[in-house]
C-alpha cells in the first residue's frame, strides 16, 4: 500500500513540474509554427530542419527575433544551439519537451512573452500618447514620415488600419 501511494505521489510531483505551453509562451507558439511550416513542406531531417530553422529566423520580428538570438538562429547570436531544436523536431519530439529543454540549457527563453494585443473594437486610438502611436506603427514595421503632430499619427494609423486589423463579425 505504501510503495502505491509513494509511486502516484511521484507521477503526480512529476506532472506538475511539466511545463505547460503558457509557461513557455514564444518559444511554444513559435516552434509550433515553425513545425507546421517543416509539414507543409514535407521536411524531416535534422541538417534540412536546422537550415530552414535559420532561415525563418532571419525574417522573423520582435520576441520571436529575441527567441531566435536565443538559440542561435540569427546571425548576431554568441551561441549556436539549434541542434536543440532540430534534432527532437527530426525525433518527432512534442513542442512542450523541446522547450522544457531548452529552458534547462539557456536561462531566460521561457521568460519570453509576447505583448498584449490591442482590441481593435474598443479602443480609442485618439485617447493614446504619441509614445503608444509610434509603437503600433512600429510593430507593424511602419513609417511615418513628416508626422509632426498627433494626428498625423492617427491618420497614418487609420490609413494602415486595414491592412494589419482584421476586424471579425
Amino acid at each position: 500500500m505504501n510503495t502505491s501511494v509513494l509511486l502516484l505521489f511521484l507521477v503526480f510531483l512529476t506532472y506538475s513540474n511539466a511545463l505547460k505551453e503558457e509557461d513557455c509562451e514564444v518559444c511554444a507558439k513559435f516552434l509550433g509554427k515553425f513545425k507546421k511550416t517543416l509539414e507543409a513542406e514535407g521536411i524531416e531531417k535534422e541538417p534540412q530542419i536546422k537550415a530552414k530553422l535559420q532561415e525563418v529566423c532571419r525574417t522573423a520580428v520582435g520576441k520571436e527575433n529575441k527567441f531566435c538570438y536565443y538559440i542561435g538562429g540569427t546571425d548576431d547570436a554568441a551561441t549556436r544551439v539549434l541542434g536543440e531544436v532540430s534534432k527532437p523536431m527530426s525525433n518527432y519530439y512534442p513542442i512542450v519537451k523541446i522547450c522544457e529543454k531548452l529552458q534547462k540549457k539557456i536561462p531566460g527563453v521561457c521568460d519570453l512573452k509576447y505583448e498584449k494585443q490591442i482590441d481593435w473594437s474598443s479602443v480609442d486610438i485618439n485617447k493614446m500618447r504619441v509614445k503608444q502611436l509610434k509603437k503600433i506603427l512600429g510593430d507593424w514595421n511602419e513609417e511615418c514620415r513628416g508626422c509632426l503632430e498627433k494626428q498625423d499619427f492617427i491618420d497614418r494609423i487609420n490609413e494602415l488600419k486595414p491592412k494589419y486589423v482584421r476586424e471579425e463579425l
